[in-house]
């Protein structure tokens, strides 16, 4: 027990020490701002950091590729809205992060306590996938077993979350302070580096038909990857590469040139002041509002989030062609978040977020619009380019308000946040963000199939509500064809209660940006 460092328990000293870091904080900022960034000594350390977030990518871009692959596999969209539980870890873990902060072994290192652990289980769970998850993803006859795969890709993200809670800290501290910006573009390109390995690359090798049209002489039945050995290949990777920072990377016990240079002591909340704070915040009246704002803005845009893409699969758009859809994309991605924080940089940025809801909400429609049209479009297994060129387009813009309300809301958290337990209050706020973006999504995906009406071809008082029922209905040589699809409806409802919403919460967001930065300081309560 000695070798596992824990803060001893706060007492009357916390507002103390709260605001004594506030003004530490702050002058640290100072000093920051007045230095140019000076990559000398740093090279090393912004390529091992880039180098962990492509990791990180990975596992959340796999995550992102088996809907389309169960899709393709005959999952019906509840089971679908039962693996998007596997999304949800990244949005909980505020939860755990205290934990992760507070508890460590201080010789081996207070972030690598938690990274070297937490990066080999990752590989283990990979090898341990790569193993059986063709068999678990069903397919010829055979029934996925969905909830093993929620249960395994959720303890994936969870893992691959608490890594970026270690990765985020020891940036702080392994960066020269004048360097400590890299951090976030290190944690932007990693990510969206490792996304695309394990989504976009993944899914494009996976497909016989792209690797047979565009990267082989013969054509063979499969792509050039399969799901397990592409799992095999970034466990083994994850395990090699986790060994190499355990032995040659240390954190803060030897010394260097820029050692000076570096935060070397870090402030440390234990777990109770950590919660206590947590709970400080729940009770303010300016974040009750603002929470209840987040967890129901985006139930207007779940139905085109969650469910369009696979209606486009079910309708006959090929899943590679579908991600790959993506790279084009990617540019904009990098820009966008550049050029609306010109506009989100004042002292109104909420003023964005609003006027982008109903542009929004317009470019759903158009999803949905899209979505119904594709069978009538696509003819004989044949897309046509100008469908992927409306599609590419329509997404382009619908990415560009998604993005406008995305950096808006950053830039109003990084306003309110309460300097003194600014990352504490940062991460509370982008966990309610983000949880209120997966509870919709879940929900209209198990929606999907309740709401929708079927009847076999052959025999119309077969209503293919379950499984038995539409394999009678295919053993007769019947087909169960929708009469009633669920997903338009719940199109309609997301829609008109967007335009509720947004007449009815306006004014509670303009509220909310007119009161004063003190409503939002959690020392100021704790002081009272």
């Amino acid at each position: 027990m000695s070798a596992i460092r824990r803060k001893t328990q706060g007492s009357d000293t916390d507002k103390s020490l709260l605001v004594e870091e506030s003004s530490r904080a702050e002058s640290l900022y100072k000093d920051k701002e007045d230095q140019k960034p000076d990559v000398r000594g740093d090279r090393r350390n912004i390529a091992i950091l880039l180098f962990l977030y492509i990791l990180q990518g990975i596992p959340i871009g796999l995550i992102a590729a088996i809907p389309m692959l169960l899709q393709n596999r005959g999952a019906s969209y509840k089971q679908q809205a039962e693996f998007s539980f596997a999304y949800w870890p990244f949005s909980l873990k505020l939860l755990w992060a205290p934990i992760v902060d507070s508890l460590y072994v201080r010789r081996f290192g207070r972030r690598k306590s938690w990274l070297v652990p937490v990066q080999y289980l990752l590989g283990a769970f990979m090898l341990l996938l790569s193993l059986h998850v063709d068999r678990w993803l069903g397919g010829n006859g055979v029934e996925p077993n969905v909830p093993l795969l929620t249960l395994l890709f959720f303890l994936l993200n969870f893992l691959a979350a608490t890594q970026d809670i270690a990765v985020d800290g020891w940036a702080l501290t392994m960066l020269k302070r004048c360097n400590v910006g890299y951090a976030s573009t290190c944690n932007s390109i990693g990510q969206t580096a490792g996304y695309f390995l394990g989504y976009v690359v993944f899914i494009a090798l996976e497909s016989k038909d792209f690797c047979n049209t565009y990267l082989r002489d013969s054509p063979l039945d499969e792509g050039m990857v399969t799901l397990p050995r592409f799992l095999w290949f970034w466990g083994i990777t994850f395990v090699v590469a986790t060994t190499l920072v355990a032995i040659f990377k240390k954190e803060n016990d030897i010394e260097d040139a820029h050692m000076d240079a570096r935060y070397t002591e870090e402030h440390e909340l234990n777990i109770h002041e950590s919660y206590k704070i947590l709970w400080d915040m729940v009770r303010m009246r300016p974040v009750q509002i603002l929470a209840a704002i987040l967890l129901t803005v985006k139930v207007t845009f779940a139905a085109s989030d969650a469910v369009t893409s696979l209606k486009l699969i079910d309708a006959g758009v090929p899943k590679d062609k579908l991600a790959l859809l993506a790279i084009p994309l990617i540019p904009l991605q990098l820009v966008l978040p550049l050029a609306v924080g010109r506009y989100t940089n004042g002292p109104r940025p909420m003023d964005v977020y609003v006027k982008a809801i109903p542009y929004r909400i317009v470019m759903a429609s158009v999803a949905t619009l899209f979505a119904y049209a594709t069978p009538y479009i696509i003819k004989g297994g044949h897309v046509p380019v100008y469908y992927y060129v409306l599609l590419v387009t329509s997404y382009g813009l619908y990415q560009v308000f998604l993005y406008s309300m995305f950096v808006a809301a950053m830039a109003f958290f990084a306003k309110i946040s309460d300097p003194a337990v600014g990352g504490t209050y940062m991460t509370f706020l982008n966990t309610l963000c983000n949880l209120g973006g997966n509870w919709p999504n879940t929900v209209v995906l198990w929606m999907v199939d309740v709401l929708t009406w079927k009847q076999c071809s052959n025999n119309e008082a077969n209503d293919c509500l379950g499984k038995e029922e539409q394999h009678s209905c295919e053993s007769s040589e019947g087909k169960c064809e929708i009469t009633f699809d669920g997903y338009y409806l719940e199109s309609g409802i997301c829609v008109l209660y967007g335009i509720v919403w947004l007449l009815v919460v306006r004014k509670w967001i303009v509220y909310l940006q007119d009161l004063p930065v003190r409503s939002w300081l959690v020392v100021k309560h704790k002081s009272r």
